[in-house]
């Protein structure tokens, strides 16, 4: 099996690190390349000959020497904590903007996960790894993301929930990343489908079925959630009451159906207020 690629973006806060130390735990058994990512700028603005004249300024050099020290210095911890021979770390340190800097470090290193840290359900105001997690979602739509909340007392997900309206078909590539994690820890998975009253319709119950054909191979159960004032609150509600379940999962429909009909969204929500990780997968376009 060739080396995993995992990104890990950090601002050295510990949010960030209870990201970094999840993706350390959740593929201990797996050969992992972890790049850890900081980025940093002088200029708010994203006009290129603002940014070139901040870069030849003494608070730039300052800043970015820094940055190294600091990237250096966190890589170096986590080597010489982290006795796994399969896992080896890089670190990147990059003078641009959060999402131009995963985007760059993804296609440059073949990336197939990215975790980042959210503030979890205590949140009150959108910090660096909330916000910024938010904004990743948005624009890097073509990997897998995993949110990590901050208060997580992290274990192996036994249970896995696949949340769902079986309006879209799912492709074969759409669904590795969640096969794989499920085979990894031999994680049951729950495909969650809130309902609102409403019978599927034929194409849903086709949806539904190639699912199911999809996941064959691994342990499944498809429920029905009665629906709450809000997607995401039966969601959750959901997981809550099932302590087993150790991750969230989604297709990433940054402008969704559930958004469309009831005017939440549902992703974002859930970012913000999950007490457990949450995969959200790309959408392939067939």
């Amino acid at each position: 099996m060739k080396t995993k690629q995992i990104l890990l973006p950090t601002d050295f806060s510990p949010n960030a690190r209870k990201a970094i130390d999840y993706a350390i735990y959740l593929f201990e058994n797996v050969e992992c390349k972890f790049h850890i990512l900081n980025s940093y700028q002088v200029s708010a603005s994203g006009l290129e000959n603002t940014r070139s004249r901040a870069r030849g300024t003494r608070l730039f050099r300052a800043i970015k020497e820094e940055a190294e020290r600091n990237i250096k210095r966190l890589v170096n911890e986590l080597e010489t904590k982290n006795k796994n021979s399969l896992h080896t770390f890089e670190g990147h340190s990059i003078a641009d903007s959060l999402v131009n800097a995963v985007a760059w470090t993804i296609k440059n290193n073949n990336i197939e996960f990215v975790f980042m840290g959210t503030k979890g359900s205590s949140a009150v105001k959108e910090v660096f790894m909330g916000s910024s997690t938010i904004q990743i979602l948005k624009h890097i739509d073509y990997c897998p993301i995993v949110a990590v909340p901050s208060d997580y007392s992290y274990d192996l997900p036994d249970k896995i929930v696949f949340a769902t309206n079986f309006e879209h078909v799912y492709s074969k590539a759409e669904l590795v990343p969640l096969i794989e994690l499920a085979k990894l820890w031999n994680s049951k998975i729950d495909i969650v489908h809130v309902e609102k009253g409403e019978e599927l319709n034929d194409n849903q119950k086709a949806a539904k079925s190639l699912l199911a054909k999809r996941l064959h191979k691994l342990s499944q159960s498809f429920i029905e959630v009665d629906g709450h004032s809000k997607i995401s609150e039966a969601i959750m509600s959901y997981t809550e009451s099932n302590k087993e379940i150790g991750m969230i999962v989604m297709i990433n429909y940054w402008h969704s159906f559930f958004e469309k009909l009831t005017k939440e969204n549902v992703i974002k929500r859930v970012v913000f207020y999950t007490e457990v990780p949450f995969l959200i997968l790309p959408l392939i376009d067939s």
